[in-house]
């Protein structure tokens, strides 16, 4: 499931606070996915994160309007590309298990993508 994660990942995205490029974690796949699903493990079982995913850097995105007012700009987070792919996993594996044991409504369709919330609707 890590290295399909792994694989996955877009390149052109941000590498976050510590400078973990996507494109080398896709790369490294093959090498990579067991020493992070080792990790991913140990903060499952733990329930502790490493310190250094905690971490994110704040900077402003342009929304609209005037770019020279501050107003126009709102706060994106950079994590953890390592971070990132841990909650994904950990995200699917819960709305899987949800799936499973029926606990979502009809009406509950927040965590669903789209063509999930039609099969989920009928």
């Amino acid at each position: 499931m890590v290295m399909k994660k792994l694989q996955q990942l877009k390149t052109d995205k941000s590498p976050g606070p510590y400078g973990i490029h996507p494109l080398l974690l896709k790369e490294g796949a093959t090498v990579l996915a067991k020493p992070l699903s080792l990790i991913f493990s140990q903060s499952y079982n733990t329930g502790i994160l490493p310190d250094e995913w905690k971490t994110a850097h704040i900077v402003p995105i342009f929304t609209k309007g005037n770019t020279t007012d501050p107003a126009n700009y709102g706060p994106l987070s950079l994590t953890s590309v390592p971070c990132k792919v841990m909650e994904t996993i950990v995200k699917e594996n819960l709305v899987k298990f949800w799936e499973n044991k029926d606990i979502f409504c009809k009406e509950q369709h927040g965590f669903y993508q789209r063509e999930i919330v039609s099969h989920q609707l009928t």
